[in-house]
């Protein structure tokens, strides 16, 4: 899998958060490093979309569609903010 930057899924957030979301600041929930959106590490070909944090490689997100409806899992992310 090639290994991409949150700007790949900037469209998608639009669509989930109804802003320009890779310019938020995300912090780790595991090793607490905090960054913008834009230099997570993303994966497009996973069962769904798989966000990443650059510093630990813990899952920070994960965006499902299905259906037209897409689920996101925010669980490791310990803050977003704009």
């Amino acid at each position: 899998m090639d290994a991409l930057d949150g700007n790949a899924i900037a469209g998608l957030l639009v669509e989930v958060f109804g802003a320009e979301m890779t310019t938020a600041t995300g912090v780790c929930g595991s090793c607490g490093a905090s960054g913008r959106v834009a230099e997570l590490v993303v994966y497009l070909e996973a069962p769904g979309t798989v966000v990443r944090c650059r510093s630990c490689d813990s899952v920070l997100m994960v965006l499902v569609t299905a259906r037209g409806v897409t689920c996101v899992d925010l669980q490791g992310l310990a803050d977003l903010a704009p």
